[in-house]
């Protein structure tokens, strides 16, 4: 059968046509398969990049930024590792075995589907898919996925790794973060490796990546780069020539600071110019209530947290530089996103974490040194809700602050568009990935690939009435087209769940339950269909992730510390034999006077 097209070509032409069609054909079929480079920073709210209006300066990234697609509607969930189980294997958190994180798992949920809090038999990740297609699979960074037999990244695909499994670990030495673990545990290629004294986390995962690099020459065979920085989780440490950067940006407070972001988030199209701004939670301190002192101390760490920003750009900026010297950069795909938005903990309030911060050397206070070796940086609640603006909340909660996160794509094959608004998830890096690789995306996959997105040919890959859910830790989400229903644990949430419009009102602000029930009601409906679906389980009557932390740091501190505290029981128990003797004695004197 003739068609439009076939009939538009001179039949004298028609063998030159054929011959150049096949051409093409074949030339795509052998054109270079594309380097993939995934960066993962750690805790990075939706604006920290100066390319979405940060004050941290990213020029590397925001060069990424130019050439690529930065998106302004993509998410995470409110919580690492399940962030990074959804991110390699685009699935859900729950299918893939994270549905949360091993410090705040209630007993109730340990060994239950989906709560192994490590991948599970036949989950497979990214590196794991594009092996047999050819590729090396390298990682360096933070793992957080399981480490104990058949657990670590040597188990899941990728050939060379140099990882930290733990939630987080000091970036200048090998030392753990929190009492939850005895130590900061490092792997290489599966086995127990040992830190440099000259490490720095940013630059030690840069140079251990670019070492892998070298054991193969270049062109000879394409590679996938997961680069996971620990950048800017607790503690939040950075070279004094990348702090004092910032000197005074933020000493006008966190109100002010969450203000400027709004309204750089307006200016950029971020958010509707006529978006309202979500008051900060009505627990947090205002500025103007802290004396000179804390209000220097507290813009400190903020000065720190932008320069610990600016040191892992530098660091990629390096990265970066070197694939250029190896003409490897115009066929790198690189991805660049984080796990969740900003961290709000403050260590010190709690007693506990107070002593043992004491009692293992850390230095939380004095402002000169902050972010220098020894010391335990961390920005707080206030000025995390600051930097999570436009947004509501922050880590561990399902407000927009603790989901919504940056993304930018660039490298061949992607269209440059400044901003990309459509809604997409984590999972939907791994199906993008092999779809850009003319690959078959696998059926546990719950992801969705943004190449239309990345290529123009769509608006969005989630029709409006497709649902979509997350889950952690009882903090949970429910999208559908432009509706968000929302609930958040206590002590930041109320635990009621919340109906949201978030085309007009993407802080969170007007709760629409009462206003539209049927809605709500259809919307709680498909929420209770994906827990099902997942099987993410409901927590235990008065749980709050905080407090679950604590309860399992003193359970692990016992058995993490016992020889100590087994001396310390028994000096106490020595002084108090000693004192009742000294005093049975002078009772028994007074009483022969």
């Amino acid at each position: 059968m003739w068609t439009a097209t076939s009939r538009s070509i001179p039949r004298g032409r028609t063998s030159l046509f054929c011959a150049g069609m096949l051409a093409s054909v074949l030339a795509a079929a052998e054109a270079p398969r594309p380097n993939i480079v995934l960066i993962l920073a750690d805790d990075v709210a939706l604006m920290d990049f100066s390319a979405y209006g940060g004050e941290a300066h990213t020029p590397n990234i925001d060069a990424l930024a130019e050439r690529g697609v930065l998106f302004a509607n993509f998410h995470a969930t409110p919580m690492c590792a399940p962030s990074r189980a959804m991110l390699l294997t685009g699935m859900d958190n729950h299918l893939a075995g994270v549905a949360s994180i091993p410090e705040v798992l209630p007993p109730e949920h340990r060994g239950q589907p989906g709560y192994s809090m490590h991948l599970e038999p036949g989950v497979e990740t990214i590196a794991a898919r594009l092996q047999p297609l050819g590729y090396r699979t390298l990682m360096t960074g933070k793992w957080h996925l399981g480490h104990g037999p058949g657990q670590l990244p040597n188990h899941h695909g990728f050939e060379r790794s140099f990882v930290l499994d733990a939630s987080g670990a000091d970036n200048w030495e090998q030392r753990p973060y929190l009492p939850f673990y005895k130590e900061a545990p490092w792997f290489e290629d599966g086995e127990p490796a040992t830190l440099p004294a000259d490490f720095y986390s940013s630059a030690f995962i840069v140079d251990k990546m670019l070492q892998y690099l070298e054991e193969t020459p270049a062109q000879e065979q394409p590679f996938l780069a997961y680069l996971a920085f620990q950048a800017v989780h607790i503690p939040v440490q950075a070279p004094r020539e990348f702090s004092d950067n910032y000197r005074g940006v933020y000493d006008a407070g966190w109100q002010a600071l969450r203000s400027a972001r709004w309204q750089r988030a307006r200016d950029r199209g971020l958010v509707p110019e006529d978006a309202p701004l979500a008051p900060m939670h009505p627990a947090l301190a205002a500025w103007e209530e802290l004396d000179a002192e804390e209000r220097r101390l507290f813009s400190r760490r903020m000065e720190v947290n932008a320069g610990m920003i600016e040191a892992m750009d530098h660091h990629i900026g390096r990265f970066m530089a070197y694939l250029q010297s190896r003409d490897l950069y115009d066929n790198t795909l690189f991805i660049v996103t984080s796990d969740n938005g900003p961290e709000a903990a403050n260590p010190t309030d709690s007693g506990m974490m107070r002593l043992w911060l004491r009692l293992v050397g850390y230095d939380a206070a004095t402002i000169d040194t902050l972010g220098e070796r020894g010391s335990y940086g961390f920005i707080g609640p206030a000025w995390a809700s600051a930097a999570a603006g436009p947004s509501d909340l922050f880590k561990f909660y399902s407000g927009q602050g603790g989901l919504r996160v940056p993304l930018i794509i660039a490298g061949p094959g992607i269209q440059p568009d400044r901003l990309q608004p459509a809604f997409a998830i984590a999972a939907d890096i791994a199906p993008t990935l092999l779809d850009l690789l003319q690959q078959p995306l696998a059926e546990p996959m719950t992801g969705r690939s943004l190449l239309p997105l990345l290529r123009g040919t769509a608006d969005r890959v989630y029709p409006p009435d497709a649902a979509v859910g997350i889950e952690t830790a009882g903090n949970a989400a429910l999208f559908r087209g432009d509706y968000k229903l929302v609930r958040n644990l206590p002590p930041f949430g109320d635990g009621a769940w919340k109906l949201y419009h978030l085309a007009t009102d993407p802080g969170e602000t007007r709760n629409l339950a009462r206003e539209q029930p049927a809605l709500f009601a259809q919307m709680q409906r498909a929420y209770a269909d994906y827990a099902q679906r997942v099987g993410a389980l409901d927590m235990p009557p008065g749980y709050q992730p905080l407090q679950q932390l604590q309860a399992n740091s003193l359970r692990l501190l016992a058995g993490n510390y016992w020889p100590f505290l087994l001396v310390c029981v028994t000096v106490l128990l020595l002084l108090l034999t000693v004192l009742w003797r000294i005093l049975a004695r002078f009772v028994k004197r007074a009483g022969l006077n």
